[in-house]
C-alpha cells in the first residue's frame, strides 16, 4: 500500500495543544495522554485518507497499522546499526555510521497502546481492534529483540513491586522520546482539521 500524499504542510502552531479559539481552561483542559491520544488518532485517520485509494475506519486491518509503524520510521531518530557495522552491538560508539535512524521500540509501543484504546473509545469493536492484533504484538516483539541486539541494549523486564498502594504506571524504554510529540512527525502528516475526530459511522 502506497503512503504517498502523506507529507503536508502543516504547522506545528495547528497541531499542539491549546489551538482552539477559546484559552483552556483547567476545567477543560485534557491531560496530556488524552491530547496525545487524540493527535494519535486523528494522525493515523489522516495517514488512511492519503493512501491510493482512500482507506476507511471500518475496513482498516492489522496489515494497515503494521505499514503506519514503518512508514514512522522515516522519522525516527534512534540509531539502529545493521549487521555488518563495524558498532553492531555496541551502546555507545565511538564515530558516526550511515546506518538509519528508526522509530525506537519504546516510542512504538506507547503509540500502539494510545490507539487501542481510541479505536474503542470512538466505536470500534474490542473483537475487531486491529491495534490488539496478535501479530502487532509480534511485530513490536521483533522489533525490540532486534534493537537490543544492534544498540547493544539488552531489553530488562521490569520486576513488579509488591505493595499495599496501587502503583504507578511506568513508561516503556525510549518513551520519553515519543514519535508523535515530534514536530517533525506531526508536521508531515497534514489534517483537515485539529479538532475534528474519527468515529465509527453508524448504518
Amino acid at each position: 500500500m502506497s503512503g504517498e500524499g502523506v507529507v503536508g504542510d502543516r504547522s506545528s502552531k495547528e497541531y499542539g495543544e491549546g489551538s482552539s479559539n477559546s484559552p483552556p481552561t483547567a476545567a477543560t483542559t485534557p491531560s496530556r495522554y488524552e491530547s496525545q491520544k487524540r493527535r494519535d488518532w486523528n494522525t493515523f485517520g489522516q495517514y488512511l485518507k492519503n493512501q491510493r485509494p482512500p482507506v476507511a475506519l471500518s475496513q482498516c486491518n492489522f496489515n494497515h497499522v503494521l505499514e503506519f509503524l514503518r512508514y514512522l520510521d522515516q522519522f525516527g531518530k534512534t540509531k539502529v546499526h545493521v549487521q555488518g557495522c563495524m558498532f553492531y552491538g555496541q551502546p555507545e560508539p565511538p564515530a558516526p555510521c550511515t546506518c538509519p535512524l528508526k522509530q525506537a521500540w519504546g516510542s512504538l509501543d506507547a503509540l500502539i497502546g494510545r490507539l487501542r484504546a481510541a479505536y474503542e473509545e470512538n466505536g470500534g469493536s474490542p473483537e475487531t481492534n486491529p491495534f490488539a492484533s496478535a501479530s502487532i504484538r509480534v511485530y513490536l516483539r521483533e522489533v525490540r529483540e532486534c534493537q537490543a541486539k544492534a544498540r547493544g541494549i539488552p531489553y530488562k523486564k521490569k520486576k513488579k513491586k509488591k505493595s499495599n498502594k496501587q502503583q504507578q504506571p511506568t513508561n516503556n524504554n525510549n518513551t520519553n522520546n515519543l514519535l508523535i510529540d515530534d514536530s517533525t512527525t506531526t508536521n508531515n502528516i497534514s489534517s483537515s482539521s485539529s479538532s475534528s475526530i474519527m468515529h465509527f459511522s453508524t448504518p
